[in-house]
């Protein structure tokens, strides 16, 4: 039996291609009545992160995140839980990070501040 906070939590996520995405920082679940919750997604991203602090935390995340990303950042990248392949070391999903907004502020920061500095 797998312990979600244990086993899933904090753990490294890849796609199918074994890019490292990052780490689950968060964990969804439909709470169904008379039945046990089902888990639907994991949450990854600094917003996801900041909400384990707390609900303070996460709405200033999310704040920042929405004044210099747009409304669309304001949100935890959310992977559906029937997306995974495996579960080992790393959570392999099948996904192609290449197709998706995850990356879309590493992007922006390497295009607008560090493409920016002289050497770099």
């Amino acid at each position: 039996m797998m312990q979600l906070l244990r086993d899933i939590l904090d753990k490294q996520v890849v796609d199918r291609e074994q890019v490292k995405i990052g780490k689950v920082d968060g964990l969804v679940a439909e709470l169904r009545q008379g039945k046990p919750p089902r888990l639907v997604a994991v949450e990854l991203g600094s917003i996801a992160l900041a909400r384990r602090l707390g609900a303070q935390p996460g709405r200033w995340t999310a704040r920042l995140a929405a004044k210099l990303g747009g409304k669309r950042q304001a949100r935890p990248h959310r992977i559906a839980w029937n997306k995974v392949r495996d579960i080992g070391v790393h959570i392999e999903f099948d996904i192609d990070v290449r197709r998706t907004k995850i990356f879309a502020w590493q992007h922006w920061l390497r295009d607008h501040v560090v493409g920016r500095i002289p050497g770099a």
